[in-house]
């Protein structure tokens, strides 16, 4: 019969080099994590994240666009009014915050 020490041995070798690799497609994972998470974690809403935060719920896109219209958001293209990405849609309602930053994050993302 074969000595299944050696086996095993190599089978651990194999083991402690995929571990590394294990590490590193965890971190990347975590990296996407804060996608899900509520608030505006890259700070691209500015003040306009603590303002939502206080808004009263359920609101409407033209709700929004009325208290928070001039507020300037980051894009990809520099900066733009809360209004002139609101204007791309149709009016709609708000459950809460998160919905709102969800939605203005989604549209200066297209």
């Amino acid at each position: 019969m074969p000595d299944d020490k050696r086996s095993r041995d190599e089978n651990t070798d194999d083991e402690q080099r995929q571990q590394p690799e294990r590490v590193v497609e965890e971190v990347r994972d975590r990296a996407h994590e804060d996608r899900a998470m509520s608030g505006d974690p890259g700070g691209r809403l500015g003040d306009l994240d603590e303002a939502l935060k206080a808004h009263n719920y359920p609101t409407s896109t033209n709700e929004l666009v009325e208290a928070y219209g001039d507020y300037e958001i980051e894009t990809q293209d520099g900066t733009e009014s809360v209004e002139e990405i609101l204007a791309l849609t149709e009016d709609q309602t708000y459950d809460s915050a998160d919905d709102v930053r969800s939605r203005l994050l989604g549209l200066i993302h297209r």
